[in-house]
């Protein structure tokens, strides 16, 4: 009732007093129902179970109480109200569950909120079980905390595995070490680390766990440790007091300079550090990453924080430094999702209920139940609502992942650099999550770092070795020299080592992206031979003693076993040298045929036959040397043809057309009798040198002796194959092999050799008029670097001996080493063909194909246009067949008898005996056609114009000598006909 409403039913009193009683009555009814309305609250009692005396512990407990003032300041017309319970803990688990016992058994309490540690919710959660008791934790972040009645009111630590993975994959780094406090909090998330970081190709060489109550002396140790690998990326995840006086150590022992790599996870993120430790140095920190859980910056949780700083500061006034991070906003959420289901809840009981023991009970044992526990589980698992945190909701009764902010520490805090979100990875802003749906791992995701050392350059990750010097193994040999030489200079007391491996190896140093320090050691005794085989060099580098092993040192599965290796920089495989004997195929008797293939030959004689055929075709009509009986025509179409392969012909060529087919011809047959003869001269003289040799089953199977050399595994695999001890000779030397091959099987020596391909190049480039090379006969993986088992540099040495495979520097160094065998492989090679193919002569062929029929289309139709009457003018009744036949017998007729002083006039295309013809036909009644129905009939052998012909001519007549009279005024034609057989020696002149 509010002072206005009083002073008015007093001032109703006093001017009506009759109404004075009635008014008494409803006052007493109002106030007794409100007193009746306030002894309606439920209380529900809740245990409080924090560190009250850390920082930590008083931002929790401070947001708890807001949290609760809030609630029900916005809710007042709420039934329930939660009665807090404090208890401190004194950072003990002992104490922590003395103290939720206490609660449970004498307070009654229906839940219970804080147990800062996952060590303490780790006991407490299973008094809850038994009471079912919900036990509800804003900080115990370890993956392995499980309970029916427990919620974890915080992201579990498992959630932020993928993000630091992320980081990793981002760099390239492949190796990190965990350092955790060797606990349940620490131990909790090394399963899930390790899992992430195999996902995206990193190692986890060690794992260092360090006692949570260590001292100095401990934790310097453990540091000394770490410097002594080459892993250089650390991820630390322990407790922030540890992890405060760990960062101090690390700076005392060099450890926060340049090249080194640190990354924090959530729990050792700065504010928690400060919260924790009043002691913290941010110096001792620079440079370090970290992930801290991503809160959106919204209205309300501005105005929370002013209100908080200033209450914690009244209620605080010593503990300046403590700042609020998403712990106290966890913690608020927390309180506020259990007022919310206690109220959900309602009217029912709070109560316990006593269990029947056995008498040997401890007092946890004797635990009662409460009545509410299922109900309140149920209802705070199902509550939603938007906190101080983000969106509240629970899965398994946890809150879900979110978003991580990257940050980088520098200066007197932190910087935020980007974010990760389980949809798209690392992002620069949270803006840019919503624009992409592509899961990032790009560096360039991320804003600028200061590493420690205070520099912007990405470290490498890890050492190159323990001393900074990559110390590389040599093999001393006396053998094959060109690939590795060592060679001690006693004047200068240096060593010279070179050779083509050596130039490999420098030129892939060159190619890397960051430079790497080396010396040369030789795997030498004190008076400068070998200390032992390509195995024992091996084992000198697996037991530390080389970084790494350089030289002719092939790929195999056994010494893989003990150490890695880079992928190989020399063709895989190994060869067999054997003599060389003569080429029996020059003395062959059909090795003439050889130089073209089945194919080219068929072709090349049809084409013979075709050009022939088209040169008669075309020089028939005019050219006597075509003409004559048929066997005369074709002899001399086929010698013409054949005889233009050596430029033979005698033939004259009149027509234009036929000598344009015989110029393309002439340019084919030089172009083919050219190339067929240096085939044949090849097969003839230069390839005279063949193996005596083929395969490995030859010399098995005649029991042959062979070569191999001394040390090497290529005398396992003769053995496998077949090769019996006494087949087996060792040697050391180039020379020595070359005596073996030179004796032969007969003489005590041997008929093959087997060892890898650049040792069979290195011999066959010094005896390769003697020698030859058949490969490849075994399998094997090439020479390869040798590095430590494990070693980072292995990966990169492999992606450098890629690019100076594919780049000009490889050949260089082959040219160098190996430039005898280029000068002698063009004469050594027994298995290079000289036959010649249809596909090499193809074009030429199509050139003469299209020329010739061009040729003889033209001709075609100039022939038929040129008698084109006798389709016009001829006897209408004659059939098509019947036309054409006179065409064809006009172009069959047409055989010249002219004298040779006469030739000169015919030319191509001079065809003026048309037009004699066509008087002829003109003068002549259209039955004497019949006339020339007799193959042997008269011929028209040449005519002359005398004049100009007029159609005068058609009213000649013929007189008893066969002339025809004309008009004086007429031109002339004389033509000779000689008559048939039967009139021999009749002549008929037209004049």
């Amino acid at each position: 009732m509010n002072s206005k409403s009083s002073k008015r039913e007093y001032s109703n009193m006093t001017k009506y007093p009759m109404i004075k009683p009635v008014f008494l009555f409803f006052l007493f009814l109002r106030i007794f129902f409100v007193g009746a309305q306030n002894t309606t609250l439920i209380s529900v009692h809740v245990g409080v179970v924090l560190d009250l005396d850390t920082g930590f512990g008083k931002m929790g407990m401070s947001c708890i109480d807001m949290a609760l003032a809030d609630f029900y300041a916005s809710h007042a017309g709420y039934k329930t109200r939660l009665v807090l319970h404090r208890r401190d803990s004194a950072e003990d688990v002992v104490v922590a569950a003395t103290a939720a016992i206490d609660l449970i058994k004498n307070e009654k309490v229906q839940a219970i909120i804080g147990l800062e540690s996952s060590m303490q919710a780790s006991f407490v959660i299973e008094l809850g079980d038994k009471a079912q008791v919900p036990i509800i934790s804003f900080s115990a972040t370890c993956p392995s905390l499980q309970g029916s009645y427990f919620f974890r009111i915080a992201q579990n630590d498992s959630s932020q595995v993928k993000a630091i993975s992320s980081i990793i994959q981002t760099f390239g780094w492949t190796e990190a070490v965990p350092i955790s406090v060797d606990n349940e909090f620490g131990r909790g998330v090394i399963p899930y680390l390790t899992t992430a970081l195999q996902s995206v190709g990193a190692r986890v060489p060690y794992w260092s766990s360090i006692p949570s109550i260590a001292t100095d002396e401990e934790i310097v140790a453990e540091l000394r440790k770490l410097m002594s690998m080459r892993t250089r990326v650390f991820i630390v995840h322990m407790s922030p007091s540890l992890g405060s006086r760990f960062f101090s150590n690390a700076k005392d022992f060099g450890m926060m300079d340049e090249g080194y790599v640190w990354i924090m996870t959530n729990g050792m993120m700065i504010n928690r550090l400060i919260s924790s430790s009043s002691s913290v140095d941010i110096d001792d920190m620079q440079g370090v990453l970290g992930l801290k859980t991503y809160v959106p910056i919204t209205k309300e949780l501005e105005s929370f924080r002013a209100r908080w700083q200033t209450k914690f500061r009244q209620d605080n006034p010593t503990i300046p430094s403590v700042k609020l991070d998403v712990f106290g906003l966890w913690a608020y959420d927390a309180a506020w999702a259990l007022a919310m289901a206690a109220e959900k809840v309602g009217t029912t009981n709070f109560r316990f209920q006593k269990m029947n023991y056995s008498g040997n009970s401890t007092g946890s044992e004797r635990l009662e139940v409460s009545q509410s526990g299922t109900e309140l589980v149920r209802e705070l698992s199902g509550t939603r609502f938007r906190g101080l945190s983000g969106d509240f909701s629970l899965i398994n009764r946890q809150l879900q992942s979110s978003t991580f902010q990257v940050v980088n520490v520098n200066d007197n805090g932190e910087r935020g650099i980007g974010y990760w979100t389980p949809k798209n990875g690392l992002v620069r802003t949270i803006k840019s999550d919503k624009n992409t749906s592509r899961h990032s791992t790009s560096n360039a995701s991320l804003g600028p770092i200061i590493w420690p050392g205070d520099t912007t350059s990405v470290p490498r990750g890890w050492q190159i070795s323990a001393n900074g010097t990559l110390r590389i193994g040599v093999p001393v040999k006396g053998a094959f020299d060109d690939l590795v030489s060592v060679k001690h200079d006693p004047s200068t007391n240096t060593t010279n080592i070179t050779g083509y491996c050596i130039d490999v190896f420098t030129a892939v140093i060159e190619v890397l992206p960051y430079s790497v320090p080396y010396e040369f050691h030789p795997f030498a005794r004190p008076d400068g031979t070998s200390a032992g085989s390509y195995n024992d060099l091996i084992d000198q580098v697996f037991i530390g003693k080389y970084d790494a092993a350089v030289g002719d040192i092939t790929i195999r599965g056994n010494r893989s076993l003990f150490v890695d290796f880079t992928l190989p920089y020399t063709e895989a495989g190994a060869s067999m040298v054997v003599p060389i004997k003569g080429n029996t195929g020059a003395k062959n008797t059909w090795v003439f045929l050889k130089p073209l293939t089945w194919d080219l030959w068929v072709t090349s004689g049809c084409f013979f036959i075709f050009i022939g055929s088209v040169v008669w075709f075309l020089e028939h009509p005019i050219n006597k040397e075509f003409q004559g009986s048929p066997r005369h025509q074709i002899g001399t179409s086929f010698w013409f043809s054949f005889s233009i392969m050596v430029f033979a012909h005698r033939e004259q060529v009149l027509s234009n057309l036929a000598r344009f087919v015989v110029i393309i011809w002439c340019f084919v047959v030089l172009v083919l009798t050219q190339s067929y003869t240096a085939s044949l001269t090849s097969m003839l003289t230069i390839q005279q040198l063949q193996p005596t040799v083929a395969d490995v089953n030859t010399l098995i199977k005649n029991g042959d002796k062979v070569g191999y050399q001394i040390n090497s595994f290529i005398y396992g695999i003769l053995k496998r194959v077949g090769f019996q001890d006494d087949k087996l000779r060792p040697y050391r030397s180039r020379e020595e092999l070359e005596k073996l091959l030179r004796n032969g099987n007969e003489n005590g020596g041997i008929s093959a050799a087997f060892d890898e391909t650049p040792y069979m190049k290195l011999f066959i480039g010094t005896y390769c008029s003697e020698y030859t090379l058949v490969t490849p006969t075994f399998d094997s993986d090439g020479f390869a670097f040798v590095f430590q088992k494990g070693s980072l540099l292995t990966r990169d040495f492999s992606t450098a001996i890629t690019k100076v495979r594919d780049g000009d520097k490889m050949k260089t160094i082959e040219d160098k080493w190996f430039k005898k065998y280029e000068r002698c492989s063009n004469s050594n090679t027994a298995e290079s063909s000289n036959t010649l193919s249809l596909d090499s002569f193809r074009g030429l062929f199509i050139v003469a194909g299209v020329a010739s029929s061009l040729a003889i289309l033209i001709f075609t139709a100039m022939f038929l246009y040129e008698h084109s009457h006798i389709f016009t003018h001829a006897d209408t009744e004659a059939s098509f067949w019947i036309r054409i036949h006179e065409i064809l017998r006009v172009y069959y007729g047409k055989e010249l008898t002219l004298d040779t002083s006469k030739k000169s006039t015919l030319q191509d295309g001079d065809y003026g005996i048309a037009a004699a013809e066509s008087s002829l036909n003109r003068s002549c009644p259209p039955s004497s056609y019949s006339s020339f129905s007799d193959p042997a009939g008269p011929h028209i052998v040449h005519q002359e114009p005398v004049g100009t012909p007029n159609s005068s001519v058609h009213g000649g007549n013929l007189n008893p000598n066969g002339q025809a009279t004309q008009d004086s005024s007429t031109h002339e034609y004389g033509v000779e006909l000689i008559s048939s057989p039967s009139d021999e020696g009749r002549t008929y002149t037209l004049n």
